[in-house]
């Protein structure tokens, strides 16, 4: 057992069981590439386009691993948790796939299809007002109420060894790289990156992409412990909550830098890929490109992989209808 501080640290045996677990529920999602982002950024950038996975989002792996993890007398009762959005859906699909309940308290503000999306894999959706500290109170009750097992969004070891499965494709698909680039909130994605690539390819160069509106990572990274913001306010609305001990442990050990991106920046990057890859990606996805394109001179010249995180957009609100 590998256990910091109390913490039981998921390791690459994990992954590799994770891997197995999941593959019946989850696609391989496919790399793409774009001749024209390349010229613009200068680099070769690698896509791992995680908003073709299922229930439209990376957060499947870990979902799927934890809830397939579940013995039989504890699915019995159910999962819960907590969710802006992704990990919402996400858990619902795999709970689904079980036959299991599951029950998901969200921010009220939380995009429309994903709470949709949440009823539709036949998950409960009890609103919560849009901070973490009302999220972890109302999730309190719920799970007082029904004895389910909380599956965390990201500070869970079942989740990071789930997530961690995607940068392990992307290594087996492009070959070597010289860095990965993917986005940071609570950092369950940016943690599994950590693992897998630590343990299988430990000169690449991870590097965590961030909305500066919603910036405590980076402000967590630079002052070396963890600084926690309540309500940030971004348009990245999956990137809004802040880092853990678990995911803190990863991140403090083995990310390059955290790299930031304006709220325009951020809209114009999903733009791009939209214009110019022809797929659907939400605003959280798009900030990996947009700290790219900011910062040209650190991955000039270089092999680069971009995780795309996820594709649930409400379509009655794209942000550059607005702007």
């Amino acid at each position: 057992m590998n256990l910091v501080d109390d913490m039981y640290i998921p390791t690459f045996d994990d992954v590799i069981i994770a891997h197995e677990r999941i593959q019946p529920y989850i696609h391989k999602t496919p790399v793409l590439t774009s001749s024209y982002l390349n010229e613009l950024t200068g680099a070769t950038l690698f896509f791992k386009c995680e908003n073709f996975q299922k229930a439209g989002a990376f957060k499947a792996r870990g979902a799927s691993n934890a809830v397939f993890g579940l013995d039989e007398n504890t699915s019995s009762k159910g999962v819960a948790t907590h969710s802006s959005g992704n990990h919402a859906l996400s858990l619902s699909y795999a709970a689904g796939q079980r036959g299991i309940p599951v029950t998901v308290v969200m921010p009220r503000t939380a995009p429309e299809a994903k709470k949709a999306a949440v009823r539709g894999y036949g998950g409960t959706v009890i609103e919560c007002e849009p901070s973490m500290s009302s999220r972890e109170s109302v999730f309190a009750e719920v799970v007082a109420d029904t004895g389910a097992d909380f599956v965390h969004p990201y500070n869970d070891p079942r989740v990071i060894a789930g997530q961690a499965t995607c940068s392990r494709e992307l290594l087996e698909e492009v070959g070597a790289l010289d860095a990965v680039v993917a986005p940071i909130g609570g950092g369950g994605m940016i943690s599994g990156t950590c693992l897998t690539l630590s343990n299988t390819a430990p000169t690449i160069k991870i590097y965590a992409a961030e909305p500066k509106n919603a910036d405590d990572a980076y402000r967590s990274f630079k002052a070396g412990h963890i600084i926690a913001d309540d309500a940030p306010q971004t348009v990245a609305d999956g990137l809004k909550v802040p880092l853990k001990d678990l995911t803190w442990h990863f991140v403090s050990n083995h990310v390059e830098d955290i790299l930031l991106a304006e709220e325009q920046e951020i809209i114009d990057a999903m733009y791009l890929i939209w214009q110019r890859m022809k797929i659907v990606v939400e605003p959280s996805s798009a900030v990996p490109l947009a700290t790219i394109l900011k910062n040209k001179e650190v991955f000039a010249g270089r092999r680069v992989g971009v995780i795309i995180t996820g594709g649930n957009v409400d379509l009655d609100r794209l942000p550059w209808l607005n702007t």
